[in-house]
C-alpha cells in the first residue's frame, strides 16, 4: 500500500452550492482502482473551475476498501444543542500558517481561544510543539480527519480518563536514534504515567517522504503503508491509539535552509505526516499522531543557532515524540454507531457551537460547517496559503465572521457563547434595511409574494 497525492480540476457547481455532493461526485469520475481518498484541499475556487489536491490510499485490497466509509459521507445535524457552547480549532497542516505553521505555535492562540469557550476540539498540528504539548486543560486532541468527520456528522467522540497507546517505530541503523524514541516512551510511562501497552518496530521500515503539491502545499509519498496496516490489525485488541514515530525523507541540507528561513519556509514534514494519520485514524477508527525522527546523529549535532521562536521548540527536540504521547493519552474515542452516538457524553455535531481557521482555508470541514449551519470564524491574521475569500461560499446570514487575529476572535466567540450578535459591539451601528412584503395576484388566480 502507498500513500500519494495528486491534483485535479474539476467543474464548479453554480452559485458554490451542494459542494460536498459536487466535490464527491467530481472525485468517483476520477477514482481510480483500489484508491481510498484520506485528506482533501481546495486550493483556489477560481472563476468556473476548482482546483483540488487530494491525499489517498492506494494498493488495498477490495475489500478493505469496501469497509472503509468515504471521506465525503455527511449527516445533516438534526438541531443545535445550546447546554454548551464548543468550539473547534483548525490549523491545516503544511500551509505554512504564520500562526500554526511550526512546532506548536499555535498554542496560546488555543489557549485564548479556549477561554472562551467550554470545551475547544482541536488536532496535532495546532498543539504538538516536539518534546513540549501546552494544549488547555478543556481541550480534546483530536486527529484532523476524525476532526473532519466529526463536523460531517458521521461520528462522535466520548471522553476517556487514559488511552492504552501503541507506539510503532521505524528500524534503524544507528541505535542511538532508536534509543531516543524508547527514552521517550519510558519518560511518559515514569512521569504522567502513561499506558503503554507495546512497542514495535518496523523491519523494513516505512518510506515516507517530504514533497510540494503545485499550490505549495507540504504533501508526499508513503511506501510500505501495508506493513504498519497488518501490524495495527493483527494487534487490534491490545490498544485504544496509535502514536508513530518514522523518518521522512527529505534533500540533503533540508534541516540547515529551513532553520535559516526566519520562519518563512513551509515545514515539509507536516504534511505527509497528515496523510499518514488521517490513513490511519480514517480505516481504523482510532486516535492516531506522528512525529519525525531525526535522521542521522550529524543532523542532530547541527548547530541551527537562534532560530525564528516558532521553530525553536524543533530545535531543541531529539525525538520530536513526547508531544504526540501526551496528546494522544487522553484523546477522545472515536464513536461510530449512530445509536452509541445519540447516548449522553458523546459529543457530535449538534455539539459543535463555531469552528475557527485561517481565512481562505477550504476543505472538508469548513464545508461541513457551512452545510451544518454551524458558525465560522475566519482569521485573516496567521493565514497561510490563501485558496480563496471565504465570502464566496453561499453562507447564512451571519454565519461567517472574519476577525483580523486572534485577539479579535477570541471577541467573537465570546459574544457567540453570550448570546450576542458580534456586530452589536462595532461601530458604526447601522439601521436594518425595512423590506416590503406584498401580496400580488397572478393571472392564473395563484398568490405571489416577492419582496420589494
Amino acid at each position: 500500500m502507498q500513500l500519494l497525492d495528486k491534483s485535479i480540476t474539476i467543474p464548479a457547481a453554480p452559485d458554490n452550492r451542494g459542494l460536498i455532493q459536487h466535490f464527491e461526485k467530481a472525485f468517483s469520475f476520477r477514482r481510480g482502482e483500489g484508491e481510498i481518498p484520506v485528506r482533501l484541499a481546495i486550493t483556489s475556487l477560481d472563476g468556473g473551475t476548482y482546483s483540488c489536491e487530494i491525499g489517498y490510499l492506494i494498493g488495498s485490497d477490495h475489500s478493505f476498501a469496501e469497509g472503509c466509509e468515504s471521506i465525503f459521507a455527511f449527516r445533516q445535524r438534526n438541531g443545535v444543542n445550546a447546554g454548551k457552547f464548543n468550539a473547534v480549532f483548525i490549523v491545516p497542516t503544511g500551509i505554512g500558517a504564520e500562526v500554526g505553521g511550526h512546532a506548536g505555535d499555535a498554542s496560546p492562540a488555543a489557549q485564548l481561544l479556549a477561554s472562551c469557550c467550554d470545551q475547544l476540539i482541536t488536532h496535532p498540528n495546532v498543539v504538538n510543539a516536539s518534546d513540549m504539548n501546552e494544549m488547555p486543560a478543556n481541550a480534546h486532541y483530536v486527529e484532523g480527519s476524525v476532526l473532519c468527520r466529526l463536523l460531517m456528522g458521521t461520528i462522535g467522540l466520548e471522553s476517556v480518563r487514559a488511552n492504552r497507546v501503541l507506539v510503532v517505530y521505524d528500524n534503524q541503523a544507528d541505535q542511538m536514534i532508536e534509543s531516543l524514541v524508547l527514552n521517550t516512551v519510558e519518560s511518559a510511562r515514569s512521569t504522567y504515567g502513561l499506558d503503554c501497552t507495546g512497542i514495535y518496530k518496523l523491519e523494513p521500515p516505512l518510506q515516507l517522504t517530504a514533497s510540494s503539491a503545485p499550490s505549495g502545499r507540504a504533501v508526499g509519498s508513503g511506501r510500505n503503508i501495508d506493513k504498519l496496516f497488518d501490524l495495527l490489525r493483527e494487534t487490534a485488541e491490545d490498544y485504544d491509539a496509535v502514536a508513530i514515530s518514522s523518518l521522512i525523507g527529505v534533500p540533503d541540507g533540508h534541516h540547515e535552509k529551513y532553520f535559516n528561513s526566519a520562519g518563512n519556509m513551509i515545514n515539509p514534514w507536516g504534511g505527509i505526516e497528515a496523510m499518514l494519520t488521517h490513513a490511519v485514524s480514517h480505516c481504523f477508527n482510532v486516535p492516531s499522531a506522528h512525529a519525525p525522527m531525526i535522521e542521522s546523529r550529524e543532523i542532530l549535532n547541527e548547530n541551527p543557532g537562534r532560530v525564528d521562536p516558532r521553530m525553536a521548540a524543533e530545535a531543541i527536540s531529539s525525538s520530536f515524540f513526547q508531544c504526540v504521547l501526551k496528546g494522544l493519552r487522553q484523546s477522545p474515542r472515536i464513536v461510530i454507531d449512530p445509536d452509541q452516538m445519540a447516548a449522553s457524553g458523546v459529543m457530535t455535531a449538534r455539539d459543535v457551537s463555531c469552528l475557527i481557521i485561517p481565512e481562505g482555508c477550504i476543505g472538508l470541514p469548513t464545508l461541513a460547517a457551512l452545510e451544518q449551519g454551524i458558525p465560522v470564524i475566519a482569521v485573516c491574521e496567521g493565514s497561510g496559503l490563501i485558496a480563496s475569500e471565504l465570502s464566496s461560499l453561499p453562507w447564512r446570514a451571519n454565519q461567517l465572521f472574519v476577525a483580523e487575529n486572534y485577539w479579535e476572535a477570541a471577541g467573537i466567540l465570546s459574544a457567540l457563547r453570550a448570546g450576542i450578535a458580534p456586530g452589536s459591539v462595532r461601530r458604526p451601528f447601522a439601521r436594518l434595511e425595512v423590506k416590503t412584503w406584498r401580496k400580488t395576484k397572478a393571472p392564473d388566480s395563484t398568490v405571489r409574494h416577492r419582496y420589494l
